[in-house]
């Protein structure tokens, strides 16, 4: 093997196969397909080889390719269709088209196994509008979502009710502190959610009967481990003991952040001089505590995303798992780590001015529609309503996940380890 242009163009990698397990019964749920290169090359580590084909511009093509083998090899064991089979997915695969020589073992896939394509808070942070197009689609199909390795960065908290999985993975990290602040906060969030949206809660990383547990106290009822077996070929039958549930997700919600509040909160009339402070009030939220909330906002107009906001929203994206500000004339990233995105003028965006913030704890939203006036611009008239309702601030805020553009991706390499 020459270097990774060949490895891609050959399909020259492998699958193996980590089980998961009913943490009360011991019964076998499926497993997580885990991608690996050519042995004796310097790509035979998942991070080696997505590290090389990011390097030459084909991390999306390989994506395909290692979901592609690992169908392949799932589908030759004639697997018991109870079974439930976990697979990654890189963030902008979604927005790349399967290459023609997969696509018939990809679409075997689509009609016959039960998948569940984990994503990690890096997907959504990176590029909220590909993979919520992408998550729609794979729900459509009939299959499951998983977000992967929740604890290991605060945002992933906030980030949970824009995927709304049918499974959420601890970090394997949260076994070995159970005792810390850091874990009890990430463990309460994550039960709060699961409880309220159905989903299931996983524990990665268990190697001890402790550490299963220590994942049982945490709310996981689904664990994964060299507990219970490690990384390796499929044995043979391939049989489910017990079968995953999925979950419904949210409809998604039809209309702007404005619309959607209007409908079912009260709506008044104020200047704009008076909503600056509630708008810097929200916006100090997203930059405050140790769990950061995610911050979307419109602008209306370019213009008003002033210097002074810029410098702000930059530290705030510094800290926080996802922070957009729309406005015309804006563009796709309007300062460092903030997406933004490019509408036109009859877009239904430009007259409102939205702040939404999506935390692990808190959600709120102002939203607010220009009526047009003319004059001083800080005495400009606008209809507002402010919200603290989880459910309506999640659905406003995923209304505007559509026109944001990705932003660069900061190259870290999770989805493909094990």
């Amino acid at each position: 093997m020459h270097d990774i242009h060949e490895l891609i163009d050959r399909r020259a990698v492998t699958t193996v196969f980590q089980p998961l397990v009913d943490l009360a019964t011991g019964d076998l749920i499926g497993y997580e397909a885990l991608t690996r290169g050519p042995e004796g090359t310097p790509w035979h580590t998942p991070d080696a080889l997505f590290a090389a084909a990011r390097a030459v511009g084909r991390e999306t093509e390989l994506d395909w390719v290692c979901r592609a083998v690992a169908f392949r090899t799932i589908l030759a064991a004639d697997p018991d269709p109870d079974l439930t089979w976990f697979v990654n997915m890189e963030p902008m695969a979604s927005r790349v088209p399967c290459p023609d020589d997969l696509a018939d073992i990809i679409e075997a896939a689509r009609t016959r196994l039960r998948i569940v394509t984990e994503v990690t808070e890096r997907s959504i942070a990176q590029d909220p509008a590909g993979l919520l197009a992408a998550t729609t689609a794979l729900r459509s199909r009939g299959w499951g979502v998983a977000l992967d390795d929740v604890g290991a960065d605060p945002g992933s908290l906030a980030l949970m009710p824009f995927i709304h999985p049918d499974v959420i993975k601890l970090d394997m990290q949260l076994l070995r502190e159970p005792d810390e602040p850091h874990t009890a906060r990430v463990v309460a969030a994550v039960g709060a959610y699961a409880e309220g949206s159905g989903a299931v809660i996983l524990a990665e990383g268990i190697e001890t009967a402790r550490h299963a547990l220590t994942a049982r106290t945490m709310g996981a009822t689904i664990g994964q481990g060299w507990h219970f077996g490690r990384p390796g070929p499929l044995p043979a039958p391939v049989a489910a003991t017990a079968r995953l549930p999925f979950i419904e997700p949210p409809a998604l919600s039809t209309g702007t952040p404005f619309e959607i509040v209007a409908r079912r909160r009260p709506v008044t009339r104020t200047t704009k001089d008076s909503l600056m402070a509630m708008s810097r009030h929200l916006e100090a939220l997203a930059g405050d505590g140790s769990e950061p909330p995610v911050l979307l906002s419109c602008f209306q107009e370019g213009r008003h995303f002033t210097p002074a906001t810029s410098r702000r929203y930059i530290r705030i994206a510094s800290n926080s798992p996802l922070v957009a500000a729309l406005g015309t004339g804006l563009g796709n990233e309007p300062a460092p780590g903030v997406h933004g995105t490019t509408f036109g003028a009859d877009d239904p965006l430009r007259g409102e001015w939205n702040v939404i913030v999506v935390g692990p704890h808190r959600a709120a939203a102002l939203v607010a529609r220009d009526v047009g006036d003319e004059g001083p611009d800080q005495q400009r008239r606008f209809d507002f309503a402010l919200t603290h309702d989880r459910a309506l601030v999640v659905a406003a805020a995923r209304a505007l996940l559509p026109w944001l553009a990705p932003v660069a991706a900061v190259p870290l390499l999770l989805a493909h380890t094990g």
